[in-house]
This record gives structure tokens, C-alpha cells and sequence, in this order.
């Protein structure tokens, strides 16, 4: 039987990994599920599906940012730039589909939409001239402190946030409380969890005892993770195991937890594809209402959205599928064209798997 050493304790090569990975594995089947669209372009740029055996499947759930927005969100957005104001956003954004179509649409339409690298860029936006504007708060535990310190930075006045920022772990409870897709084990996200720390997950592990592996973004990182999953199942454990340490710390970051802390409450928030899951949404707090456009303007909205006949975006961010399950995969929904929300952003699955090529294991 072939020895096994821990990753972050003794050098191993792939090929050691993925040997094992498959005395593991042995004839069982397992499906593991990670949330990191950084992941899957590793996984998909290396080919590491391919190295695997067939018995065992690692798909993306709910880990980009931009295709989690739920559509009603993006169209508050717009009705705010048709009351003339300004509004700002990432570019990931922009060709997002929503009920009153995108950001793009709109801005085409003539409305002050405006693409910024950062929140702080924003910002400065606000103090150069009259209008009101509004950013667009959006992605996870990663870039929420630094949407949390600028408005600790007491921004102008005509400066305000949407926050439609999300957190991981609940979005990982309740792809296991629906219990659509089977989960072996989760490869925790690395961006993530530099900001909440293996502390982050452990509400998810006293609810639902599954093996988790914090990894990197290197392919012998997220082979080790595979590895660690299945060694864990194979011996009756379930951990939270960090093969990042380099980078992840047990408590993760203090000062950024800490801005989130301060300037945001937890709350219920709708994510595409999944629906609304409790306490995963950054709310402004009260305090700090003069900069939160959510309380700052009075939006009413009565537009509905429904996904195109035959998108299987929902099934892809619940981990159900592969982006080659669905039907318009590179059949008329393309990184150029985009229909469902996974094919627009970087870090969606979907827009990965066109990207190189990949349209089967």
C-alpha cells in the first residue's frame, strides 16, 4: 500500500497524489464539491478532472460572486440610474441578465453607469461632482472589508452603497440542507478563507459533520485537498483541514473581521439560482444609514425575472450539474453571448469551461 505523507508537511508529487487519491477512492463513488471560481479555472486550465478516476467528481457550487447576484438587485440598480443618478459597478457586472436586462442594456440605453476598479474609486467620484452616487457592493467575505472601510472613511455625502455582499458558509449549509446533490466532502475556498479562517466553518461542521479542506490555487494543492477528503472518509473523520497555510490562518483575519463587524449585520439575502438563505447577506448597519442606498432611496420595484428556457444556471450553481449538462452550453450561450449569469463572469463555471475548451471529463 502506497504511503500517504501530508502535503504540508513533506513535498509529494502529483503523480504520488493522484495514486493515491485512486487506492482511495477504490470502487466507491464520491462528489466533491468546492465554491471557488478560482478553483475551477485551476481545475479546468490543468485538466485535473481527467486525472482523476471516474468514481470521483469535483464540482463548483455557489463560488462567483457576480453569478450569485440575484437579478432583482441588479434591477434596483438600473432604477436608480433612470432617476439620474450614478451609479457604479465592476465590470463582471455589467452584461449580468436581469428582469429590466443588464447594466450594460441600460447604460446603452443612456443612463450614467459607470465601470470602477474599486469602491475607493467610487468614492472619489462622489467628491468630484453633484450627483448622487451609488456603488454597487457585491462579492463575498473577500471584498466586503474594503467596501466596510470606505464608508468608515466618512465618504461624501452624496456617496451610498447597495451591499449586495454574500457570505460562503451559509451558501455551503444550505446546499446541504437541500440535499439536491450529493457532497462527500467540501474544498473550502482559498480567497475566502484568508479573511474567516478555518474558525469560519466550523457552525457548517457542528450542523453537518463532512470532511473539509481549506486548499490553494496551485493544481498539487487542490490534488492534496482531493487527497485529504478521501483519506478522512476512508478513516471515519470529519475535519477542516488547511493545506493553505501559507496564506490561511486558524482565526483568519482579525482586522478584517473586524470592519465587517462594524459596519455590517448579518442578514437574509436572495441568491440566484439557490434562493434566499438566511443570515448569508451584509446589511448596512443602522449607524451608518446616510450611506446605504438602500434605506437612502426609495425604489419600488415590480419587474420579475425568469430564467431563459433551457439555462441550467440554478443546477450549475447548486453543484447538480456540469456546464456541459446544459443544453445551450456553447449552443447559443457563449462567453460572447451570454445567457445565463454563469457564462458572463470570469469566475463563472460555465464561462471556464468555454474558455478551454472543456465540454466533457
Amino acid at each position: 500500500m502506497y504511503s500517504f505523507v501530508d502535503p504540508y508537511r513533506d513535498n509529494q508529487t502529483a503523480e504520488q497524489v493522484i495514486k493515491y487519491i485512486k487506492q482511495l477512492a477504490g470502487d466507491a463513488r464520491y462528489r466533491i464539491i468546492h465554491i471557488c471560481g478560482t478553483h475551477e479555472d485551476a481545475i479546468m486550465k490543468n485538466g485535473i478532472r481527467s486525472l482523476l478516476p471516474k468514481n470521483v467528481e469535483v464540482l463548483m457550487g455557489p463560488g462567483c460572486p457576480v453569478c450569485t447576484v440575484a437579478p432583482n438587485r441588479i434591477d434596483y440598480m438600473i432604477k436608480l440610474a433612470e432617476e439620474g443618478h450614478v451609479v457604479t459597478t465592476f465590470g463582471d457586472m455589467m452584461r449580468v441578465p436581469a428582469g429590466l436586462g443588464s447594466l450594460a442594456d441600460a447604460k446603452g440605453r443612456g443612463h450614467d453607469i459607470r465601470i470602477v476598479y474599486s469602491i475607493h474609486d467610487a468614492a472619489k467620484m462622489a467628491a468630484e461632482i453633484d450627483k448622487e452616487v451609488i456603488h454597487f457592493g457585491v462579492g463575498f467575505e473577500t471584498t466586503a472589508p474594503t467596501t466596510a472601510s470606505e464608508i468608515l472613511a466618512k465618504p461624501p455625502e452624496n456617496f451610498s452603497v447597495y451591499s449586495a455582499h454574500l457570505t460562503i458558509p451559509p451558501a455551503m449549509e444550505a446546499l446541504l440542507a437541500m440535499g439536491v446533490t450529493e457532497v462527500a466532502g467540501f474544498i473550502d475556498p482559498g480567497h475566502v478563507s484568508t479573511i474567516i479562517g478555518e474558525v469560519g466553518y466550523k457552525p457548517i461542521m457542528e450542523k453537518y459533520p463532512i470532511p473539509q479542506v481549506i486548499a490553494g490555487f496551485e493544481p498539487i494543492d487542490i490534488l492534496f485537498s482531493i487527497a485529504l477528503i478521501l483519506r478522512q472518509i476512508k478513516e471515519g473523520r470529519t475535519e477542516i483541514e488547511n493545506t493553505y497555510q501559507r496564506a490561511v490562518k486558524p482565526e483568519g483575519s482579525p482586522r478584517a473581521l473586524q470592519l465587517m463587524a462594524t459596519v455590517f449585520e448579518l442578514v437574509d439575502a436572495p441568491w440566484r439560482g439557490i434562493g434566499a438563505i438566511p443570515k448569508s447577506g451584509l446589511g448596512i448597519r443602522d449607524e451608518f444609514e446616510a450611506h446605504d442606498a438602500s434605506k437612502k432611496f426609495d425604489i419600488k420595484l415590480e419587474t420579475s425575472y425568469i430564467m431563459p428556457e433551457g439555462c441550467k444556471c440554478g443546477e450549475v450553481l447548486r453543484a447538480m450539474i456540469y456546464p456541459w449538462d446544459c443544453p445551450l452550453f456553447n449552443k447559443g450561450c457563449d462567453p460572447e453571448n451570454p445567457i445565463g449569469p454563469c457564462m458572463v463572469s470570469q469566475e463563472g463555471s460555465c464561462f471556464i469551461a468555454a474558455r478551454y475548451g472543456v465540454d466533457e471529463i
